[in-house]
């Protein structure tokens, strides 16, 4: 593992600016996935749609991103890369308001979606639908 790298990725998740305009989040999972495919739709998508934002479009994703982690090896585990995006995007799905897209097909029940992100998402009295469903309705495909 590479302490150093683990530790500044972590102080970055923790502390940098994680905001998004209102009915603006997309959202994907990938952890522990064979493919990529649910990211390739959800860059897709925002490249379609030029006021949707991702994690990576926030001053913490840009500079986790710069940083390597989860885009290519850099002597971190799968674990230790979910466990650095968790972090983020906690505080990241503390923040939404409005609707969100997702693009969560097969998401691992280890995943930061299954983890953290759809648990916060019900919690948050902000966001009321995911791909326009009811939030419960559409956490349902995941019990």
């Amino acid at each position: 593992m590479n302490q150093m790298l683990y530790q500044e990725a972590l102080d970055v998740a923790g502390s940098y600016d994680v905001a998004t305009p209102k009915n603006s989040v997309v959202l994907y999972s990938i952890s522990f996935l064979p493919t990529t495919e649910n990211r390739d739709k959800a860059f897709a998508y925002v490249k379609a749609h030029p006021k949707a934002k991702m994690i990576e479009d926030t001053v913490c994703g840009k500079k986790l991103v710069e940083l390597g982690i989860g885009y290519h090896e850099v002597g971190l585990s799968a674990e230790e890369v979910a466990h650095i995006w968790a972090v983020a995007s906690r505080r990241f799905i503390k923040g939404i308001k409005g609707d969100v897209t997702a693009f969560v097909d097969k998401a691992d029940a280890r995943s930061v979606f299954r983890t953290v992100e759809l648990p916060m998402l019900l919690e948050n009295p902000a966001v009321n639908k995911i791909n326009k469903m009811d939030k419960y309705k559409f956490a349902q495909k995941f019990n």
